[in-house]
This record gives C-alpha cells, structure tokens and sequence, in this order.
C-alpha cells in the first residue's frame, strides 16, 4: 500500500503555476455570488407578491406585471449564477426594473391603495440597491483584471 500520509510543498509540484492560474480564473468572477441569492428571491416575492398580497382581483395588470417582472429579475439572478462573466454587464438592468417597479403601481394599476403602492416600493428600492450593489461589485471585480 503506498503511504499518502506524506505532505508535501505543493510549490514544487510541476502544474502549480497551471493550477493557480485555473482557480484564479474559477474564482475570479465569483464576487457577486452573495448577492445572486437575495436579487433571485427578490425576484420570487416581486412574482408571487399579487397572491400574497391579495390584489390580484382589485388590480390584474399590476398582478400580471409583477409575475413578469418577478420571472424577469429571477432569470437574470439565475444567469448570474450560471455565467457570471457574462451577465453581470446587465446588473444596470436590474436598477431599471426596480425603478420602473417603484413608479408601475400609478402607470399600470389603477387607482392602487397603500398596500399595493408601499409593497412595490419596497421591490423597487431592494431591486435598484441589489442591482448597484452587483454592478458596482462586477465593476470592481473586471479592473482588477
């Protein structure tokens, strides 16, 4: 049996230079990876929210919206996770769509109550603060490069 209990430096190992190289270039795009989680359950509550919040009868554009929007910002977060040097160009997007999800109650709804109003908001302002957060991280992460 051969003795694996032996460690040695791994600096001498003949790929080690091949093998930094690959992890820096796995881990190099991963400093959003912490926001990709809150922006997609974002994403899931922006969806279901008309349910949850029982305006779907008072209010079914804005329902039908928000489902949209919901499945929107989801699938960019699920993109951020999938190819992250790809996608996090659109993190601006996701600053869009919670600015137009702070001023949709009034330009799809009609006549939205408070509920309706504080609950997109709230989307809203998660959406452009998460959105900011991911792309100035991405921004960060790419003039290291």
């Amino acid at each position: 049996m051969a003795n694996v209990s032996h460690r040695g430096d791994i600096t001498t190992h003949p790929d080690a230079s091949e093998m930094r190289a690959r992890y820096d270039r796995m881990l190099g795009g991963r400093d959003v990876a912490l926001v990709d989680g809150p922006v997609f359950l974002l994403g899931l509550y922006c969806a279901v929210s008309p349910w949850i919040l029982h305006y779907t009868t008072s209010q079914p554009a804005l329902g039908t919206h928000n489902l949209i929007m919901g499945i929107a910002i989801s699938l960019l977060a699920l993109g951020f996770t999938v190819t992250p040097e790809r996608m996090y160009g659109l993190s601006w997007a996701i600053c869009a769509m919670g600015a137009w999800m702070i001023i949709s109650p009034w330009i799809v709804g009609t006549s939205p109550d408070a509920g309706v109003v504080i609950n997109s908001i709230i989307i809203g302002a998660l959406a452009v603060v998460l959105g900011a957060l991911c792309a100035a991280t991405a921004t960060k992460s790419t003039s290291r490069a």
